[in-house]
């Protein structure tokens, strides 16, 4: 098969798009025939050598795909070959094959095309597990999440409205933050020139991508009983944490990812596929949450998705039709 591969750590212009050896499914894998991948900073960080992927995994990267299942490995049972699937991966999505675990995989939801339906898994998995599975969201709480215009970012406004949720979002212009109220955003603060603490108040529940620059305002903006949970270090990796202030608010701060987790096991990703497919699936196929992409563009063209990701040119995702 053909896939993007990393000739080395470096800039965009690294990626390039080659014959590799076709994987073969294992026990309780399936192999799918990719239509579509979807781009992540997570890609970003591999590509510049800084996020290796887990031991055993392919070193194509991708986090998620599209597309139909190719062949069944041993063991594997409620997929047929043909079927039109979409999977949260641990790598190997910017390719013509991926062998994914079949707890991993999901149907496409009512009313996303197959193309469509690769920006959704990581996101959706990303969102629900941590927003309503570990923070435990609920109706009439006010929900706060930085980088409202990227892929998490423009997903969980819509989660959250559709729990019920007053939703906050930062952003770093006019533009991206009003097209962030056409999906539902509440509360609108451009971090360039506003600080959020002040504009939203107190939040119950804050999503955060930047960690260790955010870490002691987000802990302020927290309601009594507030849950902050950490998902990504664009801000940094070291900052100090005042205990004192979650005391008073009974607070938590919680850090947690997708990529490293089991496959099976109560915190596993098969368990959160299964939850997505069970909650969140409905609301994408009744309109409540929909998938927002900013462009398509043929995977050969994979070092200027990265680009544009880079440039913070990007409202959601960007999808690579394979």
């Amino acid at each position: 098969m053909r896939a993007i591969t990393t000739r080395e750590p470096g800039g965009p212009d690294v990626l390039a798009w080659t014959e590799v050896r076709d994987p073969e499914p294992g026990p309780g894998e399936v192999l799918v025939r990719v239509a579509a991948t979807a781009v992540n900073r997570a890609d970003l960080l591999q590509r510049q050598g800084h996020y290796p992927p887990p031991k055993g995994t392919t070193d194509v990267p991708g986090l998620e795909c599209s597309g139909t299942v190719a062949a069944l490995g041993p063991g594997v049972t409620g997929w047929e070959v043909g079927d039109e699937v979409c999977a949260l991966l641990a790598g190997g999505g910017y390719a013509e094959l991926v062998a994914v675990p079949a707890a991993q995989l999901l149907p496409l939801p009512g009313g996303v095309d197959l193309v469509t339906a690769a920006s959704l898994p990581e996101v959706a998995c990303t969102v629900w597990s941590n927003v309503v599975l570990l923070a435990r969201l609920s109706a009439g709480e006010t929900f706060l999440v930085h980088g409202g215009a990227g892929g998490i970012g423009t997903h969980a406004i819509q989660v959250a409205k559709a729990l019920g949720a007053r939703v906050a979002v930062t952003a770093g212009s006019a533009r991206r933050l009003a097209r962030c109220a056409e999906l539902g955003a509440d509360v609108l603060v451009n971090y360039r020139e506003q600080d959020f603490v002040a504009e939203v108040g107190r939040a119950d529940v804050v999503l955060d991508n930047m960690g260790a620059a955010y870490l002691d305002r987000n802990v302020d903006v927290l309601a009594p009983d507030g849950r902050l949970v950490i998902i990504g270090m664009q801000g940094g990796v070291k900052a100090e944490l005042n205990i004192g202030k979650l005391l008073a608010k009974r607070a938590s701060v919680s850090a947690t990812g997708l990529r490293f987790r089991p496959v099976d096991g109560p915190s596993g990703k098969g368990r959160v596929v299964a939850e997505v497919r069970e909650h969140l699936w409905p609301m994408v196929a009744d309109g409540r949450v929909k998938p927002v992409v900013d462009r398509v563009l043929p995977i050969r063209e994979a070092a200027e998705a990265h680009r544009a990701l880079e440039g913070g040119d990007v409202f959601g995702k960007v999808v690579l039709a394979v």
